[in-house]
């Protein structure tokens, strides 16, 4: 009988140890189900195609007017958009040169039909506009390069580029069947549909100075290398050099306030504000940046405002 009882008992015991086994591992799963349902509900695909810009950072994704010459003489098959005004388009373009234009239904719509099996070269007024294109037309799925200095400071100002020059229209190509990612397409068209005939995500040089001797606080980000930014900055303003990996900066910057972006001539700072704002930022660039040789006269230090050491 004794031994009966300690049989049952026994066998009790494994029972309940089996049973909390079970327990311990169903909990266990469902915990580790909802780890991974939270981390998959955190990993927002935009950001993260965004934030690939600067991991996966292939050099400043520009190219000079003078380059683009030679390959139109080498008989290239280029895909040429032009985003500036349907007006300033009509009165000279690169020859081929689709039209698009920045704060127009054009340029969303145009990503239906720009190709997806060749580098697409973008240029505006200045470059700063193409700039922040090309951040979007990459993070979506294209390969897109902007042209230096834009044609009023960059094509218009090389020598012989009246040989390049057209007036004839180009009709934009038919819709391509390239197939996007969903969200990232919805994403771009978002950005190009919310810009405002007259608007582009830059400020002027003297605005961002009465700005910043008027108001305290302001989140100024300065995206020149360290060794020129400590020769001269705007005051108040953060050091995130531009080049690879500065992405991870960007989780230190303020979500709910504006955020100012400067760089040489505004076109780097360009493409900094297009992968900021992708990134929940609401970044704006400094019109010229700090001002170079280039940008006719524009810019911070070109206009003569004072920079801190």
């Amino acid at each position: 009988m004794k031994k009966l009882l300690r049989i049952l008992m026994m066998a009790l015991l494994a029972l309940t140890v089996m049973t909390g086994c079970q327990k311990k591992t169903e909990t266990a799963a469902a915990e580790t189900k909802e780890t991974a349902t939270v981390a998959t509900a955190a990993v927002n695909p935009v950001e993260a195609a965004a934030a690939d810009y600067f991991i996966n950072f292939p050099g400043n994704r520009m190219i000079t007017a003078e380059d683009i010459f030679k390959k139109m003489d080498a008989g290239e098959d280029l895909f040429l958009l032009d985003i500036r005004k349907p007006s300033d388009y009509e009165a000279g373009h690169l020859k081929g040169a689709v039209n698009a234009a920045w704060g127009s239904p054009a340029l969303a719509d145009a990503l239906n039909w720009l190709p997806d099996d060749q580098t697409i070269y973008v240029n505006c007024v200045s470059g700063q506009t193409a700039g922040q294109t090309i951040a979007v037309l990459n993070t979506a799925g294209f390969d897109a390069v902007s042209i230096r200095y834009g044609y009023k400071l960059g094509i218009a100002k090389t020598e012989g580029y009246e040989n390049y020059i057209e007036t004839a229209a180009n009709p934009a190509p038919e819709p391509s069947g390239v197939v996007l990612d969903p969200a990232l397409k919805a994403a771009a068209e978002d950005y190009f549909n919310s810009i405002p005939e007259n608007g582009s995500n830059i400020i002027a040089a003297a605005k961002m100075k009465e700005l910043v001797d008027t108001e305290e606080g302001l989140t100024i980000v300065s995206v020149r290398q360290p060794k020129d930014y400590e020769a001269g900055h705007i005051q108040g303003a953060i050091n995130i050099p531009w080049g690879a990996g500065m992405q991870e900066a960007f989780a230190d910057l303020p979500r709910d306030e504006k955020v100012y972006v400067y760089c040489y001539s505004g076109q780097t700072a360009g493409q900094t504000v297009g992968i900021m704002r992708l990134m929940g930022i609401d970044a704006v660039s400094i019109k010229s940046g700090m001002g170079t040789a280039g940008t006719g006269g524009s810019g911070w230090a070109n206009e003569g405002f004072e920079t801190v050491m």
